[in-house]
Order: C-alpha cells, then structure tokens, then sequence
C-alpha cells in the first residue's frame, strides 16, 4: 500500500508500534496508562495514514488510570477512543512484545523491525514495568540501533534510563531529550514513590535535559529519538514523529 498524502511517493505506508503498560499500581497507588497518551498518538498517527500496532508487556488489555478519565482530562481524543470498536478493540487485544520480539529473533515480517518507529505511552504504571525490564531494552536498543524512531512521552521516557547506546555510553548521553519534569512529579505529590525522577536521573546519565513550564507542550528531537515532558506534550511529540518519518 502506497503512503497517503502527506508521506513521500516512494514510501510504503509507515508503521508505528505504540507500547503501553500492563501494570494497574505502582508504589503511589492505582495507576494504569494515561489515557490521552495513548487516544491522542493513535488518531494523530492514523489521520495522517500511518499504521499503528499496540502493545503492552503482558499482552491484553492495559489498565487505565482512573485520573485520566476525570474532568479535564478526559478529551476529545480520550471520548472518541473509547466509543470506537477498531481503536478500543485494538486496545483490549494488545500483543505481548516480547511475542513481537520473538518474531523479530525468528525474522517473521511481523516482527519488530516491521516498524518504523515504537512510541512509549505514559502513566504512572511505566514506573513499575517499563523499569528494567529486559525485554522493553531490547526492543528500545534495537529499534535504536537500527535508525528507526524511538519516542516517548510523559513517564514513558524512564524506560530510557537502562538502554544505551551500540557503543555501550547511555542512550540518552549527550542527547537533548525531555520526560515528565521533577517538579510536575513534585506537583502530583509522587517524588518518593516513583523509582527516580526522570529529570535528576536523565541529567545524572548525560543528557541535555530541556523542559518547558509545568503543564505546559514540550517535545525534542534529537537524531532517531524523540521525547514529550507531560500528557499536554503527547501531540507535539507525535507531530515530532511524523516529521521523522517524512
């Protein structure tokens, strides 16, 4: 299938894979994925006629945090998620990546060089099974490696912190780079549950940290990587993608 207007002539339409959380708690509490974080990606990705996979470390459904759904953060994108059976339905059947990683080792065209970029959704639940977690590693560092796009927004970005580079120095090691800030941690009141803060641990790893206001968009790009601060950051950091991918 041809790209639709928008992607160059000669490209086949692009594919991104969107991974989300499995878990439902952290130490703060109940948790999940954000649910902006991952409606937003998805109609921004497929309006502009890219095609999109999701999946999660358990396979299934992803939990999502109730606070997603509360006022004022339940939007547009979020109502219509939920009502649609192909982006819900997508959704309540995510594939277990490491079953996309498998079919990457056994060079199944289904695997995960079959895409161009991964996305990481965010969510207070990335802090429980995005950290250290082999398998997300793995896939992050090969995509990586490979030259295609890696991108996370909000808490996605901690997965970052265990991955490096093909020359061992870590992934985000003198790139510019943003995730969910230390003070918006501090502003949600979560600063001794989370494993890290993103921010400290980001600049104590060697990257060029940048954040907007509290609240406010911030995407960066920087080679194959792109990041997003905070659930507001989700369509800039798509947009960041989509230019990457023209």
């Amino acid at each position: 299938m041809r790209a639709p207007t928008g992607f160059a002539d000669s490209h086949i339409m692009p594919k991104v894979l969107i991974v989300n959380t499995s878990a439902s708690s952290f130490k703060g509490g109940p948790t999940g994925v954000w649910l902006e974080e991952v409606a937003a990606p998805y109609y921004i990705f497929t309006e502009a006629g890219v095609e999109v996979d999701m999946a999660n470390i358990e396979g299934g459904p992803s939990p999502i945090d109730a606070g997603s759904m509360g006022e004022g953060f339940f939007t547009d994108y979020c109502k219509k998620f939920m009502h649609d059976p192909k982006a819900f339905g997508m959704f309540s059947h995510q594939k277990k990546l490491a079953d996309v990683m498998t079919a990457w080792n056994l060079g199944k065209p289904d695997g995960l060089m079959s895409y161009d970029a991964i996305y990481l959704a965010g969510g207070h639940g990335c802090c429980t099974d995005f950290v250290d977690n082999k398998t997300l590693k793995s896939a992050i560092e090969g995509m990586y490696k490979a030259g295609k796009i890696v991108a996370a927004d909000c808490h996605g970005p901690i997965a970052f912190a265990q991955c490096v580079k093909p020359d061992g120095s870590p992934l985000v090691q003198g790139l510019t780079c943003t995730g969910f800030s230390d003070s918006e941690e501090t502003a949600v009141q979560q600063t001794g549950n989370v494993p890290f803060l993103i921010e400290t641990k980001f600049k104590e790893l060697g990257a060029k940290y940048e954040k907007g206001d509290d609240w406010n968009p911030k995407a960066c790009t920087d080679g194959n990587l792109v990041t997003g601060q905070n659930p507001q950051s989700s369509e800039a950091c798509v947009k960041a993608v989509l230019a990457k991918l023209k």
